[in-house]
């Protein structure tokens, strides 16, 4: 398998499986000189890890990260930084109906038909599992982007959205939903249960906006800031959908109101909007960068579904086991580490250009 690989001067490669030994990952272009320590990745590890709440799978691993390479004396030395996480609580037995079938919605059958054969414990690489590495890196990415602020929410579950008018950062932090708004985490702990009760499953949409970008990151044509946000963020596991500003709100619009007006301001335009989100032309406009990303129901459910063997015969799959009644509650973690990796890529770039 290829494409392990994300990033063009901040490069970070991920490797292992969800049932394997470890999960790990290699970064690769971090400037030298900046203080790293495994304390400045756990925190943001301890955000994604499973088995929070009831809310998530309660398959427990504590996500403990180790850093095998790439630092000297507390500081990055511009060389490989090697991150290493045991798997500790893996039950490979959960999964022996999943080697005769396939779930659908997942990519059992896509991996299988690609590769003619697959690991079928807990997904392999398909599984949401790897995730871990890319917060663990995009730790990693926000020291690079130390004046830059990443906040990621929930926005929706199951179709039930916040009320803007309610939203609160600090709650952000308060409830296991990365909910902004009291009310709507309230009714999202019935939703969830609801649907765990019922062997479904239920998708989300997460926001996220970075703060404090300069003006000038990115580049036209194919290397465009919002272009490059969107392949980051549509590479994450049960991603189907990605909205740069207001998104397909923009095609309802008239031109007039879509328009960032401008008037001037102290240093440089005062934005009277942020349609945009943040991205002209592929390039930052010092605006904050905002974004949301939506994330399907988790395709391993108890509630039985048509599908067939590797042998074509027909059959239904109830997954057993321990998983996500909505796999977008984990997804801020993750939306907000790809934004990081991406931001901090395109400094890098854009330092190298521009000088």
């Amino acid at each position: 398998m290829s494409h392990n690989s994300f990033g063009h001067l901040l490069r970070f490669t991920t490797w292992g499986e969800s049932h394997g030994p470890a999960i790990g990952a290699v970064v690769d272009g971090c400037p030298p000189g900046i203080a790293l320590s495994e304390a400045d990745i756990q925190p943001f590890l301890d955000q994604r890890r499973p088995g929070r709440s009831r809310f998530t799978t309660q398959r427990q691993e504590p996500d403990q990260v180790r850093i095998l390479s790439g630092l000297f004396e507390g500081v990055t030395t511009g060389t490989p930084i090697a991150l290493h996480i045991d798997n500790v609580d893996q039950r490979s037995k959960d999964y022996s109906e999943v080697a005769q079938a396939y779930r659908p919605g997942h990519a059992d059958y896509a991996y299988d038909a690609k590769y003619g054969r697959r690991d079928y414990r807990g997904g392999g690489r398909s599984s949401a599992r790897e995730t871990a590495m890319r917060v663990a890196a995009g730790a990693i990415a926000r020291k690079i982007i130390a004046e830059v602020r990443i906040t990621a929410w929930v926005e929706a579950i199951g179709g039930d959205a916040i009320d803007p008018a309610r939203f609160d950062p600090a709650e952000i932090d308060r409830n296991p939903f990365f909910c902004p708004d009291a009310d709507a985490a309230a009714r999202w702990e019935r939703l969830i249960d609801s649907a765990r009760r019922s062997g479904s499953s239920l998708g989300a949409v997460i926001g996220c906006v970075a703060e404090g970008v300069p003006p000038g990151w990115g580049a036209p044509l194919y290397a465009k800031l919002d272009a490059e946000l969107a392949h980051a963020c549509m590479g994450i596991n049960a991603v189907k959908g990605v909205e740069i500003g207001d998104g397909f709100a923009a095609a309802a619009a008239r031109g007039e109101d879509n328009a960032d007006a401008m008037r001037p301001g102290n240093d440089g335009p005062l934005f009277l909007a942020n349609h945009a989100g943040g991205i002209a032309g592929g390039i930052s406009t010092g605006q904050p960068i905002a974004l949301r990303v939506a994330f399907k129901p988790t395709s391993s459910i108890l509630t039985p579904v048509e599908t067939i063997t590797r042998e074509g015969e027909a059959t239904e799959i109830a997954t057993k086991g321990r998983h996500d009644p909505c796999v977008g509650i984990r997804g801020a973690p993750v939306v907000a580490a790809m934004v990081a990796l991406v931001l901090a890529d395109h400094k890098l770039r854009h330092r190298a250009q521009c000088g």
